[in-house]
């Protein structure tokens, strides 16, 4: 068991943070804040993976029934990144707030705007018309070869708009 990430407050978790697990262990939509001695506190929700997802992988999120997709253009909803390889026989969680690894393209830029690019469950700094990930930037440089970044999020989301400021 991994214990990069505790919880915070009096209580255990019934499956740690960057875990994942065949078993349902808890309901769908249960948020928890858990702290890490390099990132610091973050907030997570317990979700079902889907297939691909890989640790590190951006999703938009369905809070009714639980399902994710993996980030991809055009998409509308609230955003998360994967803290296990989740595919969808397994459950685990997915950071909503928080300094989190989420993977990108190359080259990304410290304090860059986040967008969804072409390839599933990655962003980048490049701007893409429509596809701004609201609430989430780079929070440090990725560089070629690396390809994942520390990101700042709170409670990212896309909407699809044409326009950032629309």
């Amino acid at each position: 068991m991994s214990t990069d990430w505790t919880p915070s407050g009096n209580f255990v978790l019934p499956q740690n943070i960057d875990e994942r697990s065949t078993t349902k262990k808890l309901p769908f939509g249960t948020e928890v804040q858990a702290k890490n001695t390099t990132y610091g506190n973050a907030t997570f929700v317990y979700l079902q993976g889907v297939a691909s997802t890989a640790v590190r992988d951006w999703v938009t999120i369905e809070m009714d029934s639980g399902a994710v997709v993996r980030l991809a253009a055009n998409a509308i909803g609230p955003v998360g990144i994967a803290m296990a390889t989740l595919t969808a026989s397994y459950y685990g969680w997915f950071a909503r707030v928080g300094k989190i690894l989420g993977n990108c393209l190359t080259l990304f830029a410290d304090n860059g705007r986040v967008y969804i690019t072409a390839t599933a469950a990655t962003v980048d700094d490049t701007s893409v018309a429509g596809d701004v990930v609201w609430n989430a930037k780079g929070a440090s440089t990725a560089t070629v070869g690396n390809l994942y970044a520390e990101f700042e999020i709170d409670r990212p989301y896309v909407a699809d708009r044409v326009s950032i400021i629309s």
